[in-house]
């Protein structure tokens, strides 16, 4: 049986271990006992406790493996990533760092490794998507709006956060870029804000944010854009926020300590959203290809709408991020991808026999795209 090491056992984390250990000999590293003691307990998944900020441990996290799983907090994931691909193990990651990843593709050729990044919903995904469709047709406008938030909106945020605090707050500073006629536009975080009703929820906010990332380098599309939904109100907020200085980086002086003002505010967000024990949440995305197929003017629309899994207890945003992770980990292990070096998703959606193995295997698990065809 071949082994994967998993490095972060968070909410994602976890279900890519517990989806993975079904095929796979699974250890799941974190520095989080109780979430190693979760996946002990319940699924005999071997733990172990491994601080993956020091070098050291993840080489050792990673030696033995046949196989690694990045899942570490943004911030991390970088150097994370290189040192697994230091170690000649071929890896998924879903850190989502902010850090450009080709500057690894290089060495993981030296090293003769494939390393899938973003592969998560969107990034990832979407992305899938949109090298399935760029290779099969001229798309002429690629759209993607995504999010995740609870059935239930409690006052002030109307969210809950189903991963990393600091990560999502990357979501509301994060310079976004999107190409507009051939060429990249740079905007604020929180822009161009649009009201979308969805059939399921209702009406959403849509605002700017860098989830393109890799496909303004790979994909020659004239018109990409990706933004976050959030329930009405959330930008508003945020911009109060961030315009008060509550998520800069650079530390201040309170009292005599040196504090960063985004170290607290994480503090102090995190447990008005984390999400309650069994607490219901959802992920909709929408990604729109639209362009020429033979000619003829069309428009290819995927929509998801995911739900917690009660039966589980596995948040959907886990579900649709972690099972696009696990199904490219076993693209890998059975051969039916091999490409070395830095892949983003999009180079995994070239393939038809990709493309409709992932969709197959999300299925599988519950979490079904939806496509509409239309001239």
């Amino acid at each position: 049986m071949k082994k994967v090491s998993v490095l972060g056992a968070g909410l994602v984390g976890k279900t890519i271990a517990i989806d993975l250990h079904k095929k796979f000999d699974v250890t799941s590293y974190d520095i989080n006992e109780d979430n190693l003691v979760f996946l002990s307990k319940k699924f005999g998944i071997k733990t172990n406790k491994a601080n993956l900020n020091v070098d050291e441990e993840i080489q050792k996290a990673v030696k033995d493996a046949d196989f690694a799983v990045c899942a570490v907090p943004g911030f991390m994931g970088f150097k994370t990533l290189k040192q697994i691909i230091n170690a000649g193990k071929n890896v998924v990651d879903i850190s989502f760092f902010p850090e450009d990843a080709f500057k690894l593709d290089k060495l993981a050729k030296e090293k003769d490794v494939t390393a899938i990044v973003d592969c998560g919903v969107a990034p990832g995904m979407g992305n899938i998507i949109c090298g399935y469709y760029n290779k099969h047709m001229i798309i002429e406008k690629y759209e993607c709006y995504v999010g995740g938030l609870p059935f239930v909106r409690e006052w002030p945020f109307d969210y809950k956060a189903v991963f990393s605090p600091i990560d999502v707050i990357e979501e509301y500073t994060r310079p976004a870029r999107y190409i507009q006629n051939g060429k990249t536009v740079v905007r604020e975080a929180l822009s161009d804000t649009e009201l979308i009703t969805f059939k399921n929820i209702g009406t959403l906010e849509a605002f700017n944010s860098d989830g393109l990332r890799s496909l303004i380098k790979t994909m020659k599309i004239p018109n990409m854009t990706e933004k976050t939904l959030r329930y009405p109100g959330t930008v508003e907020y945020m911009k109060v926020l961030r315009a008060c200085g509550f998520f800069d980086k650079e530390k201040i002086k309170v009292d005599g300590k040196m504090i960063s003002p985004l170290d607290l505010t994480a503090k102090l967000l995190f447990p008005k959203w984390e999400l309650k024990k069994g607490e219901k949440e959802f992920t909709v995305m929408r990604v729109i290809c639209e362009g020429k197929e033979n000619r003829n003017n069309v428009k290819y629309i995927y929509d998801l709408f995911d739900v917690y899994d009660e039966k589980s207890n596995t948040t959907s945003m886990a579900r649709t991020t972690g099972y696009t992770c696990t199904a490219a980990l076993n693209m890998i292990a059975d051969g039916l991808y091999d490409k070395k070096g830095i892949s983003p998703p999009e180079y995994i959606g070239v393939s038809e026999n990709n493309f409709r193995y992932i969709l197959n295997y999300l299925n599988e698990r519950g979490v079904n795209y939806k496509m509409k065809k239309s001239f």
